[in-house]
């Protein structure tokens, strides 16, 4: 069996969508992280332009709960457009079609977005979870020219919203750890990870049972 799709979920501020980028650059693949949100923002009809001012909006709980947890990187978020508004649920059944489409498309790897619960049942997709201690995440998360308050308080809000989300659409812990081929700490080392994870996919193509071949 191939894998064809890798799937990224990530701690905020482990560096999850750095190695996600250099990994899909080692394997040759598609990366879709901001592509894959210019991709919603194509599908929704709205410009990419508006992602801004929807910044600054006083939005629902579920709202900016979907807003956080589809950011791919640091400071991304979701466009919408004020023209033509999306509730969560709506947005959910769209950034659903959008996965599903993009990971037929070819290979691939995926930065978050829920992308490991929507393709779970894939037997060519290999998800992977990246994490970090506290002193790393708020390391990187500065090294970006965020302050130690600003990096404490994006860890604890930004990845709460995430288990939320994934607690109101999938009914489901956040990590939940049973979907994961393998769970890696960032503070290793970038390339470390890197390489831990194509030796785990190759792993995985070699030791698949049959019966996942044949599904």
């Amino acid at each position: 069996m191939r894998i064809r799709v890798v799937t990224v979920e990530r701690e905020y501020g482990s560096g999850g969508a750095i190695i996600a980028r250099r990994l899909a650059e080692r394997l040759g693949w598609k990366l879709w992280d901001e592509e894959l949100t210019a991709e919603i923002a194509r599908v929704a009809q709205v410009d990419k332009r508006v992602a801004a001012s929807c910044d600054e909006r006083v939005d629902s709980l579920l709202y900016r709960l979907f807003k956080v947890y589809a950011r791919g990187s640091y400071e991304r978020a979701l466009p919408l457009g004020e023209a033509r508004p999306f509730d969560t649920d709506r947005m959910f059944s769209m950034l659903e079609r959008v996965i599903r489409d993009v990971s037929s498309r070819g290979p691939c790897v995926i930065v978050g977005r829920g992308s490991t619960y929507f393709l779970r049942d894939r037997p060519d997709a290999f998800h992977a979870f990246v994490y970090a201690a506290v002193d790393e995440k708020l390391r990187r998360i500065q090294s970006i020219g965020k302050s130690e308050k600003e990096a404490r308080q994006l860890i604890d809000e930004i990845d709460r919203d995430r288990a939320a989300f994934i607690r109101h659409y999938f009914n489901s812990d956040w990590p939940h750890r049973p979907l994961y081929h393998v769970m890696l700490n960032s503070k290793l080392g970038d390339e470390y990870v890197i390489e831990a994870l194509l030796h785990q996919i190759t792993s995985v193509e070699k030791f698949a049972p049959r019966e996942a071949a044949r599904a």
